[in-house]
């Protein structure tokens, strides 16, 4: 495959459209679609830094890459001006977070449906979603923009515990986010939310980002994936969370559906219109997150415009039957015909947790694999990579899914698969073989925060 040339007519079997290679969504795409179906469009910088010529020739539906400024959210006419239409285009869809506006910009230009500008514009920044929000008098935490660790900790003063979360207002997987307590250095942590960064996922030219302090929030942690057609919510899945402890709250696992007390579900159920409402959003995928007060007041988190990473779109699909992804189209393609469906089964990730250090081996994926229900067992890394501290999505080493009958079955099974797994380090880490750590349930009941984006898109 190579990259499309300017000017050149686009393969006439072409009918859908992704802004930014959505590697989790392909594989879908590639069952759900012709072949040579698929256009694809990202950034120059993010093509040659992933190899992504190569990968998309791996998929079968994919048909062409076109690459275009889709990072200039402030202004997408240099992307509009970039894409051509394609004379039998149905559809167009983001692939990745950072294609969310792009999407909707396309959709917008050539009379699709889709989110709507002004919608993914809301959704791609965390401080018009907190003013959306406001206005909607929607329950969420106290807030406030920020340039400076002075800012920072004048905001942390005056919370009644003196903690704070810090994060961008525009990334993803939970990078740059910090839980932040009364005694930590401010000016340290202003440095490594503004440092962080995703060389192979964004372009490498500069570009506008802001940066916010939120009350943090305690309770338990769920994702609502939705489908919405010309503003009405069609499908709902609730999914419950699970999150590491410390400074950097990446998440541990999910489970669908999540066990929630009794009057939970339905307040869930009228936020989400809330929210709908509140972001004018028209039609698409939505995964917002919410932490639960006293175990049932939801308190927004933060709302991505998208399929959810982290292959949560894969449990929903296992829970409930049917495909999110297929539902998704459907919508994108003008049509409300999506089933509401209720969960027949349960479905369960855990990620994987490695200590610090050089990895010398892997060992029991055999065994994890072998566990009843086990369906996924995934290695991310390899004999010689070096594994840090995990701060963000992207830094986890691997994880596996798991279906079972109840959700005491399916934890089991997760977790015995999860444990199953072992990082043998050589002498540059803690030496020896560690058992690969997973999230408990505790961690979704203490400590919580408003810092994350939960989809934790992966390469």
């Amino acid at each position: 495959m190579s990259l499309h040339p300017d000017g050149a007519p686009v393969p006439a079997g072409v009918t859908h459209v992704m802004v930014g290679f959505g590697a989790a969504l392909l594989p879908d795409l590639d069952r759900l679609l012709p072949p040579g179906s698929l256009l694809i469009v990202e950034e120059p910088d993010v093509v040659a830094a992933r190899g992504l010529l190569p990968r998309a020739a791996e998929h079968p539906c994919v048909a062409v890459l076109i690459t275009a400024p889709i990072h200039d959210e402030d202004d997408l006419s240099a992307m509009l001006a970039a894409v051509p239409r394609p004379p039998a285009v149905r559809a167009v869809l983001p692939g990745v977070e950072y294609g969310v506006s792009g999407a909707a910009a396309l959709a917008d230009a050539w009379g699709l449906p889709g989110a709507g500008p002004a919608a993914a514009r809301i959704l791609r920044d965390k401080a018009l979603l907190r003013e959306a929000a406001d206005r909607a008098g929607i329950p969420q935490p106290r807030w406030k923009r920020v340039a400076g660790p002075e800012e920072v900790r004048e905001f942390r003063s005056g919370t009644p515990d003196g903690r704070c979360v810090l994060k961008p207002a525009n990334r993803q997987g939970s990078l740059g986010v910090q839980l932040l307590d009364a005694a930590d250095d401010l000016d340290e942590a202003w440095k490594r939310t503004v440092g962080a960064d995703e060389p192979r996922l964004r372009a490498r030219r500069l570009l506008p980002t802001t940066f916010l302090a939120e009350e943090r929030l305690d309770g338990r942690e769920v994702s609502v994936e939705c489908v919405v057609s010309d503003g009405r919510t069609l499908f709902l899945n609730i999914t419950e969370k699970l999150v590491q402890g410390g400074r950097h709250p990446v998440e541990a696992g999910h489970q669908v559906p999540a066990h929630l007390l009794p009057a939970a579900p339905e307040r869930i159920a009228v936020v989400m219109e809330q929210l709908v409402e509140a972001t004018g959003f028209r039609t698409g995928v939505l995964h917002a997150e919410w932490i639960l007060r006293d175990g049932e007041h939801p308190q927004l988190v933060e709302c991505a415009g998208r399929v959810p990473g982290d292959c949560i779109h894969e449990l929903v699909d296992l829970a409930h039957g049917g495909s999110l992804v297929a539902d998704f189209l459907t919508v994108l393609g003008g049509s409300d015909a999506v089933t509401r469906r209720t969960p027949r089964r349960h479905a369960a990730i855990r990620f994987l947790d490695c200590p610090p250090g050089t990895v010398e081996s892997v060992d029991g994926t055999e065994h994890a694999g072998a566990v009843p229900g086990v369906i996924k067992v995934h290695i991310g890394v390899g004999p010689g990579a070096y594994v840090g501290t995990v701060s963000n999505s992207h830094e986890r080493v691997g994880y596996v899914v798991a279906t079972g009958e109840s959700a005491d079955q399916v934890t089991t099974r997760v977790e015995r698969a999860a444990a199953s797994v072992r990082f043998r380090l050589d002498a540059d880490g803690s030496g020896g073989p560690a058992a690969a750590r997973t999230g408990t349930p505790g961690h979704d009941s203490t400590g919580r925060s408003t810092g994350r984006h939960g989809g934790g898109e992966r390469s």
